[in-house]
Order: C-alpha cells, then structure tokens, then sequence
C-alpha cells in the first residue's frame, strides 16, 4: 500500500480545533462555576468591576476571581478594559449567563456533559455489550441539566408559538379539556400549560420517580396541583381520559418502541384530538445534519437516547436526529393521516398530528 502523503497545515488546522474544543470543556466548568457562585450575577449590570469588587459582590477569594476572570475574557465571554484593570459582562452575555428566565441562559446545560463523563464506565459497557443505559441510571445531574436547560426554550415558545400554531387547539384548551404530557420530567412545559389555560386539566407521565417528584414539587410551589397530576406510567400505559391533546416534547426518539406509543397515543384521544410533536431539529440525511447543532444532537443521541431505547428494548431506536420522514413513518404506521410541520426553530421540529 502507498504511504499517504501529510499534509502538515491541516494536521495543524485540525489540532488547533481539537484544543478548542477542549477548551470548551474547560470553559463549561468554569461557566457552571460562575453560576453556582453567583459571578455573573454580581457582574450583571454593574458595568466594568476590577476583580476585588467582582470577588467582594459574590463572597468569593480575589485571588481564584481574577483567574476565572482572565479565563472568561480570554474567550470572550467577559469583556477586559486594560486601561482601567477592569472586566464587564455586557447585557447581551448576561441574558445567556445571568438571567435564569431568559430563553438563551445556557449554565445549566453545562451539568449535562458532566453527567456523561461521570457515566463514562457506563457508556463504555454499553458500546461494547450492546446494552442500553436507562434515564434513571445516569448521574442525577443529566435529568437536572436536561430539564433547566428546556425550561427557559419551552417558556418562550411552547405557549405563544406552538400552540397557536395548532389547528383549533387553543380554543380547546380555552374552553377546557384533558391534556397528556408523555415523558414529561420535571413538568416545566405541562406548568407553563396549566399556568395558561386555567379550564384544562394536565396530567404529565413519566418512568423517572425523581423526575415525578421534581414536577410535583415545581407543581406546589405554582399553586397548580389542583389542574395537575405526575404519574408513573410508560408511553405505551398511561391511564385513558379521552385527551384532547397529547405531547411529547423532545420524548418519542428516547422510546424503546415509538410506535406503540403512537399507538397508544391513538387509542386515548378523544376524536378530533391532536398530538403535538417536538422533535430535536433534523434533515432526513445525514451529510444535511453535518453541522453543530447536528453535532450536539448525535452526541447526546449516542449516549443518552438511543442508550434509554435500547434500555426499553430497542424495537425501532430512532436517535435524536430522526429526521421528518421516519417521524411521520411512525405515526402512519400507528394509524395517524395528518402529519404537518406547524412549526420550527434552529433546535427543534413541531408537528401537528391527527388521525
């Protein structure tokens, strides 16, 4: 065989960007760091601060302060003003480090890949074996992670985009009827719909026990558990109260067999009821998926959803990047005729569904 030829600029190139991503590990812990401390939220705001009064704000020692600070604006996250020693965190970087409730704060998602590194003995029996890996056995910082890191995408969009978006559905909810949330975690989207349509009744489903408890602690603290209930109960199992709408936000490709829970989904909605599907953004290719949300995506695919498929035993594993075409080949399959893109943004697919 003929010895390839280096190319000793792109061996260069790409090192360089396998270091920058390294440097993003570090960077995320510096980020949760800055959060759990309270860094930013002393910064924001404020304008520039030397790094005495961003470390006396947040009850922190100077010494570590002024190094997280160096590290932040050395990636541009903190801007440094030489002149006067100082740094500042902008108002546009606040909305994505400061501000919990803004749709764009990221921190949190930060305890996600902490998870998987945590889980690494795990990940790596499963790769080998062929066994799946269950949501409740990760490291209780991914449900945590994945949950905050939701919350904020769904506030902005779930209530004021994608239910209009439906065909009639928000008149229903108006007027009142049975909402089921499948796979629903800590409850934040069944909240943010119960908080809106004070007529309907939510009732949110999961396999996760923490997670369940998570929502109905989130439940209390909303005064909402009256309109609400969190159940243990599969996709394929949860009790039938004639839903005028099922959801499943960011769940069916996590499912060890999305048909049956298509099909399930079928026999539990009351006629003229509506699935709402929301879905991880996807082409039906992969070379139209080889981007970094693409990359993000098959990341957490590899080693969280299609594990949890293969966990409840992987009859049809469709991974985070599924695309619209094996989606909907699901649902015809269970008996739905009606599969519409409603509505989309650079991180997720929202379907209208009907029989």
């Amino acid at each position: 065989m003929d010895t390839p030829v280096i190319d000793a600029a792109k061996v260069e190139a790409f090192a360089m960007r396998a270091i920058g991503d390294i440097t993003a590990g570090y960077t995320g812990v510096l980020v949760s760091l800055g959060h759990q401390l309270g860094l930013y939220q002393a910064m924001a705001g404020a304008g520039p601060l030397s790094a005495k009064e961003v470390a006396r704000r947040a009850g922190c020692a100077e010494r570590y302060v002024r190094e997280w600070l160096n590290a932040q604006a050395a990636g541009g996250y903190l801007g440094y003003h030489a002149v006067s020693d100082t740094y500042e965190l902008v108002p546009e970087h606040a909305l994505v480090l400061a501000d919990e409730d803004s749709p764009a704060f990221v921190p949190h998602a930060w305890n996600v890949p902490a998870a998987m590194w945590s889980d690494q003995p795990k990940t790596l029996e499963a790769f080998r074996t062929g066994r799946g890996v269950a949501w409740g056995e990760h490291d209780g910082r991914m449900a945590c992670g994945v949950a905050a890191f939701y919350r904020n995408g769904y506030r902005a969009s779930l209530v004021p985009q994608w239910l209009p978006a439906l065909d009639g559905v928000v008149a229903q909810l108006v007027s009142g009827m049975h909402v089921a949330d499948v796979g629903c975690g800590h409850g934040h989207a069944t909240l943010l719909m119960a908080e809106a349509f004070p007529n309907a009744h939510f009732h949110g489903f999961d396999t996760h026990a923490p997670s369940l408890a998570e929502a109905r602690r989130h439940a209390a603290a909303a005064g909402l558990t009256e309109r609400t209930s969190f159940t243990t109960a599969r996709a394929t199992d949860y009790p039938d109260h004639r839903y005028g709408l099922i959801c499943f936000f960011d769940t069916l490709h996590d499912l060890g067999d999305p048909v049956a829970a298509a099909e399930h989904a079928a026999a539990t909605l009351a006629p003229g009821g509506t699935v709402l599907l929301v879905e991880p953004f996807a082409h039906d290719r992969v070379e139209d998926n080889l981007s970094p949300v693409g990359q993000l995506y098959y990341s957490g695919s590899a080693l969280i959803c299609c594990a949890h498929a293969v966990s409840e035993g992987g009859r049809l594993v469709l991974g985070a990047q599924a695309g619209p075409k094996r989606l909907a080949d699901v649902f015809r399959k269970a008996g739905f005729t009606h599969f519409r893109r409603a509505a989309q943004t650079p991180f997720n697919l929202i379907y209208e569904i009907r029989r």
